[in-house]
């Protein structure tokens, strides 16, 4: 805070002529709109309401983008960001806004794709899910260079402008297994031989185990390997190496894989896991979206449930608890195989998994015999409009869809109640990814 009351900012754009505005609306990835000169200016992190002084860091021809200087009036809603690296790190973009706010904004972000895209009200809007809004994120993929001028090699998410890595030597969102050791990690990389031959580092945090995956560009050295292997056994943090594809990624020379899990305790659900598979980065927010997506889907004994791009079976294996027989599809055969394999773990017997591309019409075909009374669905950002049709053919109860994508779940839905004869019951959002413009919602439909 600045003097007479201002929230003052570091600016990237010193130099430039300072302007000053009123905020009159916030987008969804945390920039204010203002007025100026009769053209609209994307101010960064700037709060609806705020009176902001701001320079115009790049012009175009029906908008400016600009950075937030200092605020003179400052929103009930503004806090200050935990993070010392907040404003020029591309991994979060909301630290200024208070939780409650965040999810707000969140909310609307849904509401008004509901709306524009599907030209859709929901009947209910589903209280908004909070969870952890730091060291959260158990999940994630991290840049790494060598900088010769700062003498060491930088860990962290990229710049929110550049191409450049983040110089900082720890994260707020991450795990603090990772992120409170980004120093470290910073000064282990930078004492190998191919210190320069380390572009990006994968993390995964399971339950108990830990994985920090090193894509690797050059095999390393005898000496190399025996020093991560020290850290390993330092920190506790397992290291893979990963010289080529995904099918290359595998632990340090002689050691066995790590026992990656975690465990949905409410539904008695153990769900093992690669370091390369997708799971849901927050694992407190993941247990309530599950909770959420069976009371929303009310499945009984003698409902078969059909849950399309199921994974691993984050959301299969919690459903059998309650439904008579539930089927998960997954593009990809090993995931398929591992969700079977997470079913036998936690003694589920009336769940089976099989593959498909759900964009292939012969799939779709082949699927068309199930006839479940309920489905759920979590596809990728780019939604599930190859399977729609396959949808209102079967014609089930009730659908729960789970999106992170709030303009293709928009899309969707709308095709769903205007052809296929359905109406959007209920719709929420969940802040899986607090501190950042990441949406991730959910929807029941139910048959007319």
């Amino acid at each position: 805070m600045g003097k007479r009351g201002e929230w003052q900012v570091n600016s990237l754009a010193a130099g430039r002529e300072l302007l000053r505005g009123e905020v009159v609306d916030c987008l969804p990835d945390g920039r204010g709109v203002v007025r100026s000169a009769g053209k609209t200016v994307f101010v960064e992190a700037a709060i609806t309401g705020e009176l902001v002084d701001f320079r115009v860091r790049r012009r175009r021809r029906r908008y400016d983008e600009a950075e937030l200087v200092a605020v003179a009036s400052p929103s009930p809603d503004r806090v200050q960001p935990r993070c010392s690296v907040y404003g020029r790190c591309g991994g979060c973009s909301l630290q200024h806004l208070s939780p409650a706010a965040q999810l707000a904004l969140k909310q609307r972000n849904l509401l008004d794709n509901l709306e524009r895209i599907g030209r859709l009200q929901p009947e209910q809007v589903l209280p908004a899910l909070r969870g952890p809004a730091w060291g959260y994120r158990r999940k994630a993929r991290l840049a790494a260079r060598l900088v010769a001028a700062k003498g060491r090699v930088l860990v962290g998410f990229r710049e929110r402008h550049q191409p450049f890595v983040t110089d900082c030597l720890r994260c707020e969102t991450l795990h603090p297994r990772v992120g409170e050791r980004l120093g470290e990690l910073s000064a282990l990389l930078g004492s190998l031989s191919i210190a320069d031959r380390i572009p990006q580092l994968e993390v995964a945090v399971g339950d108990q185990v830990a994985v920090l995956a090193l894509r690797t560009l050059a095999p390393p050295a005898d000496a190399d390997i025996e020093q991560l292997r020290d850290w390993q056994a330092a920190s506790g943090l397992r290291i893979y190496l990963q010289p080529g594809g995904p099918q290359t990624l595998a632990p340090l020379p002689g050691e066995p894989r790590a026992q990656l899990s975690y465990r949905l305790a409410e539904h008695a659900v153990e769900i093992a896991f690669e370091p390369g598979d997708f799971i849901q980065v927050n694992a407190a927010l993941n247990e309530r979206l599950v909770s959420q997506a069976i009371e929303l889907l009310a499945a009984g004994p003698r409902d078969t449930v059909v849950d399309l791009y199921c994974g691993l079976g984050n959301f299969s294996l919690p459903l059998a608890r309650a439904a008579g027989e539930v089927v998960g599809v997954e593009l990809a055969p090993e995931m398929c195989r591992r969700a079977a394999a997470n079913a036998l773990r936690s003694g589920i017997t009336n769940a089976r998994f099989v593959t498909g591309d759900l964009r292939a019409a012969d799939a779709l075909q082949g699927l068309e015999a199930l006839r479940p009374t309920r489905v759920l669905l979590d596809p990728p950002r780019s939604g599930a409009a190859e399977v729609l049709g396959l949808l209102g053919r079967w014609r089930a109860e009730r659908i729960v869809y789970v999106s992170c994508h709030p303009g293709t779940l928009a899309r969707d839905a709308g095709r769903l109640c205007s052809e296929y004869g359905y109406r959007l019951a209920a719709a929420g959002v969940l802040d899986m990814f607090p501190q950042t413009s990441h949406v991730e919602s959910i929807a029941l439909l139910c048959a007319e």
